[in-house]
């Protein structure tokens, strides 16, 4: 039987399978390039006849309160080639070289680099970019940049951050709302062949970059200004290591000032400013270089944490008036020390000791055995479940990057001596912002506050595009237990261990501290003072600490008058005018005034020489700058004669 017809149909077959396996391979195949990878694809050619070039958007504004602009962005540019359209590469990199003051072989390696887009240089400021532009040079592309600028300089360096080379924050309010400030870029699209060759026909299309919105912070200018002069002069007086003051609103957790000293220019934020350092700069590693920086881009307020001392000593009277276990006049004596749990524990006063005294005396004198007594009647459960309240085993939460917490015991390793050390504010370490926060509590009524800057986002035109939201409804301590506080704090400065900080006119309440740095014995300590005012219905709370100062170590000493002059400043400014006591009044017309010149003076610096001497002033003007005044420069008058200042 003749088998070819069979051998026929079967190659058919064959021939037919395969044929239908292409096809079914073809049609997957186009749809896999079509749809599956299509948009993919799309763009790789387009990449191929296009050069994309970025734009940088012009990054938001931050302001202080009063609209005063403390961070902006200046125009520069960015030099970059296209090196498909350089004509000659050599006479491209030596004009390039020149003008922008660069190595010649640095620049001819960029020129020649094989890609699409090189950049030889960014931030060139106006003058030389034009100057580029008009050479006309092809492959030569002159684009918008944007620098950060910081118009005044080193202030409030450690709150502002600064920007790296991308313009993306880095450390402070730059980096923690670096969303809204940042915008998103541009593109110039320029078409070309396969060469990479303009499309001499095509023009360049440029999609505009978005900018970033402005950040209004509740940062003061002036107030700024004022805390950062007067820590920068006690650390220089004392030669001490470091120094911080911050300055807040009591009721709502508003910052209207932090200063750092030393602090940095963050117009060059990569260089140190120890002169010590920068003489061995060129010697360290890298690791040893990026130490240092980190160091002097910390800030003290927020990132690291110390024993607070008799500061602490107003949360242990805030927990025993709450508890009941003190009332204002709970009598109490001090032998120079305190026995716990077979462990003698000194008053700082042993030599003399503080003998009979009221529970309000015993804050006064900041005695310690008077704390230890109320620690030990609280016991250290209910004293963790205030602490936990007052939030010393969390962060606060303060719109600031690299934020610590507090270091404490565990309540199961707290023993007799473990409390009465804590009472008064030893073994245990905390942040000054976590001080202030909690301070603000037990006086503004017994409500816990977050510390912030942050207030509103607004467009260029104004308009509020986002307010942020910082209030709590947590009620940490009763309402009359924090009016109880106040008094007491009050009693503090105008009879105690704060005095030094006493304005006349002013009801001020604070509380002293010197605390010991570990290791105990070193002979370093961080002298410290918190203060708010006015007592009765504080306006701002303020925390002045002074770290490792040389000789004379006390808080009261050192940190009262520092605290005394920024609030002299401070008070005045916020509209708050002095009321004088009878007994003010008393006292200052037996005391003399030799007037000096106010004439050219500023009113404000005028008021606050005045008023922190208890000297009575009238003004007759509406202007900021003295014209005149009454009596003349030279005479000597009683504190209760009026000086009057013509504006």
């Amino acid at each position: 039987m003749d088998k070819t017809p069979v051998r026929i149909k079967r190659r058919m077959l064959i021939l037919l399978s395969i044929f239908v396996s292409i096809f079914i391979f073809m049609i997957i195949r186009l749809y896999q390039v079509q749809v599956v990878e299509g948009a993919k694809l799309q763009e790789r050619a387009d990449e191929q006849h296009t050069r994309d070039r970025n734009i940088t958007p012009t990054r938001g504004n931050i302001l202080d309160i009063n609209g005063n602009v403390i961070a902006t962005s200046a125009s520069v540019f960015t030099i970059g080639v296209v090196r498909a359209q350089i004509e000659d590469e050599e006479q491209v990199a030596n004009i390039l070289a020149e003008k922008l003051d660069m190595e010649y072989e640095d620049v001819y390696k960029k020129v020649t680099h094989k890609v699409a887009f090189e950049r030889i240089k960014t931030k060139v400021d106006k003058e030389v970019a034009d100057s580029i532009r008009l050479l006309n040079l092809p492959g030569v592309k002159v684009d918008e940049d944007s620098q950060r600028y910081y118009p005044y300089e080193d202030l409030a360096a450690h709150v502002l951050g600064f920007v790296g080379k991308d313009n993306q924050g880095i450390i402070g309010l730059e980096v923690k709302y670096d969303e809204y400030l940042k915008g998103s870029p541009g593109k110039i699209l320029m078409e070309t062949n396969g060469k990479g060759e303009r499309t001499m026909d095509e023009a360049e299309i440029r999609i505009e970059p978005a900018n970033g919105l402005n950040l209004v912070t509740s940062l003061d200018l002036t107030l700024q200004q004022y805390a950062q002069q007067a820590i920068d002069s006690v650390v220089e007086e004392k030669q001490a290591k470091s120094g911080v003051i911050v300055l807040m609103n009591p009721t709502n957790g508003e910052i209207y000032a932090m200063a750092n000293s030393p602090t940095f220019d963050l117009n060059t934020p990569f260089t140190v400013q120890d002169p010590e350092i920068q003489e061995i700069w060129d010697t360290l590693s890298a690791a040893q270089q990026q130490n240092e920086l980190n160091e002097m881009w910390r800030n003290f307020s927020i990132n690291d944490t110390y024993e607070p001392g008799s500061t602490f000593k107003i949360f242990t009277s805030a927990i025993g008036l709450s508890e009941g276990v003190v009332t204002p006049t709970t009598p109490f004596n001090c032998n120079g020390y305190h026995m716990v749990g077979g462990v003698k524990i000194k008053c700082w006063r042993s030599a003399t000791p503080h003998g009979n005294q009221t529970f309000t005396q015993g804050v006064q004198n900041s005695c310690n055995p008077v704390f230890m007594r109320v620690g030990d009647a609280l016991g250290a459960t209910t004293f963790y479940q205030y602490m936990a309240e007052l939030g010393f085993m969390k962060k606060t939460g303060i719109d600031l990057p690299g934020e610590a917490k507090g270091i404490m015991h565990k309540e199961s390793n707290i023993g007799p001596v473990e409390l009465a050390t804590i009472s008064f504010g030893q073994s245990f370490q905390i942040t000054p912002i976590q001080l202030l926060s909690a301070a603000s509590a037990v006086i503004n009524g017994g409500t816990q506050i977050i510390p912030h800057f942050g207030k509103y986002i607004i467009n260029d035109e104004n308009q509020i595009i986002k307010e942020f939201d910082y209030s709590t409804n947590n009620q940490i301590i009763k309402p009359e237990i924090s009016e109880q506080m106040k008094t007491i704090l009050e009693s503090v400065v105008a009879e105690g261990t704060g005095n030094k900080s006493y304005i006349p006119g002013y009801k001020i309440g604070g509380k002293t501290a010197t605390s010991q740095k570990l290791p105990r014995g070193s002979g370093k300590y961080i002298a410290s003072f918190l203060a708010f005012a006015p007592a009765d219905n504080p306006k701002v709370i303020g925390i002045v600490l002074i770290n490792e100062p040389q000789g004379v170590y006390y808080g009261g000493a050192i940190a009262g008058p520092v605290m005394k002059e920024v609030l002299a400043n401070t008070l005045p400014y916020l509209g708050i005018e002095p009321q004088y006591t009878e007994a003010e009044l008393t006292m200052l017309e037996t005391q003399t005034y030799v007037v000096p010149s106010f004439v050219g003076q500023k009113l404000q610096d005028a008021k606050s020489s005045l008023y922190e001497e208890g000297v009575l002033l009238e003004i007759i003007g509406e202007g900021d700058i003295i014209i005149n005044q009454f009596p003349a420069p030279g005479e000597v008058i009683n504190k209760t004669s009026k000086i009057i200042l013509y504006t």
